[in-house]
Formats: C-alpha cells, sequence, structure tokens
C-alpha cells in the first residue's frame, strides 16, 4: 500500500531551489532544440540542402527519438537515481547541440539532432516524479507549472533573441579551428548555444535525490523495486478510461498550441507584411508574458478549485480553458486589423497554454511511485505525437488542399481552433469521473495488482 502521509516532505525552500534549477534545464532545452530554425538558410546553402532534408533536421531526427527514447529512460528513472540521469540527459543534448556546429554534412547534423532528441528525452518524466516526492500533494501542481513554464520563457527567448544571435554570427567571418578545420558563423550559433548547458548539468548533479512517496507495495523512503511491464500494462489496462481521457482530451487541446506555434509567424508575414525580425520581438514578447503567466496561473487556479473541494481540479481548469479559448482562438486569424488581431492573439496565448504544467500534474496522485517517470514518457509520447505530429501538418494540408492559398492560412489556424478545442473539452469533460474513481482508489491505496 502506498503512504498517504505527508509529513517529512523536504525542505520548501530547498524545494523550491531545485524546481528553479531544473526551470532553467527546461528553458536551455527549448533554446537548444528550436535554434534549428533561425538558421534554416545559412544550413541549406552551406550543406546543399533541400527543403525535405531541412525538415527531417527539425522534425522527425529530433521529434521521433524525443518520444521514443523517453519511455526506456523514463522506466530507468523510476528505479534509480533520477537527479543523475535529469544530469546526463543536459550534458547530453548540451554536447549534441554544440556538435551540431560541427556537422559537415545532413548526416552529421541529423545524428547530431538525434543526440539533442534522445537528451531531452531525460528531463522532464525524471523531474515531474521528483516533485512529488519534494512537494505535498496539494503543491505539486504549482511546481509543475513553474518548471513547463520555462518551455514558453524558452520559446520566447528563442523568437527575440534568436533572431539577434543569428544576425550577429552571420557578420563574423569563417573561423578556423584546429582538428576541426573551418567554422561558420552557423555553426558557431550550434556552439554558443550549446556549450553553457555542459555546466548546468554539473549544477543539476549537485542536487539531493528525495526519498520517494507513494511507492505500490513498499513503504516511503525504501529502495523502489521495478515493476514487470507486464503489470504495468495491466495497471494502465485497469485505468485506462482515467488515463485515455486525459491524454487524448489534453493532446487534441496541444495539438492546438503546436498549430499556433508553428505558423503564427508565417500568419503575420503573409497577412501583414510583417519581417521575421518584428514577428519575433512582438510575438516571442507575447510568449513570454500571456504564455508563461498562463502556465502558472493555471496551478493557482486548480489549487483554487482544489481548495473548494474539486478533486478534479487540473483537468476542469483545462477543460474550461479548451472552451474559453475557441471565440478568441477563431476570431483572431479572421478579423483584419493587426491591433485587434493582437489582442484577440493574448488571452488566446494565456488559455492555450494552461494545460503545459496541470496536465502532467494531473497524473501524479493516480500513479504509482514506480510508473510516474514511465507514464509521463507515455503522456508526453502522446501530445507530441498528436500535437507535433499533426498540429502543424494538418493547418498546412488545409491551406494548400482546402483553402488553396497560402495567404488564408489563418483560416486553417481558425479551423483548427474551432475543432481540436471543443473536441478537447468533451473528451476531458466526460473523463472526469474516471479521475475522481481512480483518485479515490490512490488516496485509499492501490489494490495489489
Amino acid at each position: 500500500m502506498p503512504t498517504t502521509e505527508h509529513k517529512d516532505y523536504p525542505n520548501q525552500v530547498y524545494a523550491w531551489y531545485v524546481v528553479g534549477v531544473l526551470t532553467v534545464a527546461y528553458i536551455f532545452s527549448f533554446v537548444d532544440r528550436q535554434i534549428i530554425n533561425l538558421l534554416v538558410e545559412p544550413i541549406r546553402e552551406d550543406l546543399q540542402l533541400t527543403d525535405t532534408q531541412i525538415s527531417l533536421l527539425q522534425g522527425i531526427a529530433f521529434a521521433l527519438f524525443y518520444t521514443l527514447m523517453g519511455i526506456p529512460i523514463a522506466r530507468l528513472a523510476d528505479v534509480s537515481n533520477r537527479r543523475a540521469i535529469i544530469a546526463a540527459g543536459v550534458f547530453l543534448w548540451s554536447l549534441m547541440t554544440a556538435l551540431c556546429g560541427l556537422a559537415k554534412s545532413f548526416g552529421q547534423l541529423f545524428a547530431a539532432r538525434i543526440g539533442v532528441g534522445v537528451g531531452e528525452a531525460a528531463l522532464s518524466p525524471p523531474s515531474y516524479s521528483l516533485f512529488s516526492d519534494y512537494f505535498p500533494p496539494g503543491k505539486v501542481t504549482r511546481a509543475i507549472a513553474v518548471f513547463t513554464g520555462g518551455s514558453f520563457l524558452g520559446a520566447g527567448l528563442a523568437y527575440i533573441i534568436g533572431g539577434y544571435v543569428v544576425d550577429f554570427v552571420t557578420q563574423l567571418d569563417v573561423v578556423e579551428v584546429p582538428v576541426f578545420g573551418e567554422i561558420r558563423a552557423w555553426q558557431m550559433a550550434f556552439i554558443v548555444v550549446g556549450l553553457p548547458g555542459i555546466l548546468l548539468a554539473l549544477l543539476v548533479l549537485s542536487l539531493r535525490e528525495p526519498a520517494r512517496r507513494g511507492l505500490l507495495g513498499d513503504q516511503a523512503g525504501a529502495v523502489p523495486k521495478g515493476i514487470p511491464i507486464k503489470e504495468i500494462i495491466a495497471f494502465l489496462h485497469k485505468y485506462r478510461r482515467t488515463y485515455g481521457h486525459h491524454m487524448i482530451g489534453v493532446s487534441m487541446f496541444v495539438m492546438l498550441a503546436y498549430a499556433i506555434l508553428a505558423w503564427t509567424p508565417a500568419f503575420f508575414i503573409r497577412k501583414y507584411g510583417w519581417t521575421p525580425g518584428e514577428v519575433g520581438l512582438v510575438y516571442g514578447s507575447m510568449l513570454l508574458v500571456f504564455g508563461t503567466s498562463g502556465v502558472v496561473g493555471a496551478g493557482w487556479m486548480a489549487d483554487a478549485l482544489r481548495r473548494r473541494g474539486y478533486t478534479d481540479a487540473n483537468l476542469r481548469v483545462i477543460m474550461i480553458g479548451a472552451l474559453c479559448s475557441i471565440p478568441f482562438g477563431v476570431a483572431a486569424p479572421l478579423v483584419n486589423n493587426i491591433w485587434l488581431a493582437l489582442a484577440l492573439m493574448a488571452p488566446f496565448t494565456f488559455l492555450w497554454s494552461l494545460p503545459h504544467g496541470i496536465a502532467p500534474a494531473a497524473l501524479q496522485p493516480v500513479t504509482p511511485n514506480q510508473m510516474r517517470a514511465q507514464v509521463s514518457a507515455l503522456y508526453l509520447l502522446s501530445v507530441n505525437l498528436i500535437g507535433l505530429g499533426i498540429g502543424p501538418t494538418f493547418v498546412a494540408l488545409m491551406t494548400d488542399y482546402l483553402y488553396g492559398d497560402p495567404a488564408l492560412v489563418g483560416h486553417s489556424l481558425a479551423t483548427v481552433v474551432a475543432i481540436s478545442a471543443p473536441l478537447s473539452a468533451f473528451i476531458l469533460y466526460t473523463g472526469l469521473k474516471y479521475y475522481r474513481q481512480s483518485l479515490a482508489e490512490a488516496e485509499e491505496g492501490w489494490q495489489k495488482l
């Protein structure tokens, strides 16, 4: 039976220090994964690549291995030192980002991007599990919300700073480095962005590993025993309605978010004639302010609902956010006034950012400790394959084949919102009762598998 006692948690000041360090790591991860999007033209020119090859470097090379490697890494994190796994991941993705700067061919750059994806797969699931042992159940949602807010800080900074960094390095002369030969400007950008993360890995390694709580069949603080995959599958099947409604419902909302992130710059450039620099400054600032506040604010809203007796508070906030986002998300790309579009996009950004912290937090209390990182990895697999895999492509397909005009990308964005947001809300609403049932069983003690 898992323990339900909430006493003897680590010092909460130190716990928030841990959140701060891992949030910095999350910011680094987003900057490292997105920097390639700002270097497309010089990479294409120097390596003589096609658009298709560039798209493979941006997507499959990173996303596929990021999602698939998350599962075995998470299984390891459920039975071993999570801090060491995260530190190893930070070191690996930072090193591989820097190695992107030494690539001389498509194959070498593809391999380095795979390494970035594998390294970043070691960050989120073990971190979610760590927070569940650093904070009592009533506070873990807020901690995870702050952590995942790093994604919007990273995305915003990538937009704002990235343009200036690229402009700066493209003005540099070719640098001759012993052994490696010529280093061009775009390669230097990878190296400059990647190397600081190696020092960050040492800081992560200095964090303390907390005692585990909520163990299935063991007492808190005991050395965890790995649960056979067959029993994990049996557990997930028993609670399939809880996990299914949660993961699919959230993934539908995240699909909207990835579509917006991918195509909003093109929308402003095509419809309003903005330059990439103008888009980066304005939209990057919007992500920093409204995206980050949405992630953090969602945790506060969920805590407030929980104090009123809603045990399914996390999912309720996401469901409400999906419904409220519809009028803003549909109208923003369709209006013909840029300032009105921006005014609508601000609350829309706040609303579609709500699930990014509280959704993974909702999985922690209904999952035994030895499964938490693995279930979190399954969650990330779902939201990345559906969200990142379908969202941007869905917009492109509608623009090309439904509306037939690149200038009408705003219509495609509005259509995605009109379809995915209400579908997300419906799936989450029908799953609330299953989540409450699972939470009640978890609090009483899971039945032995």
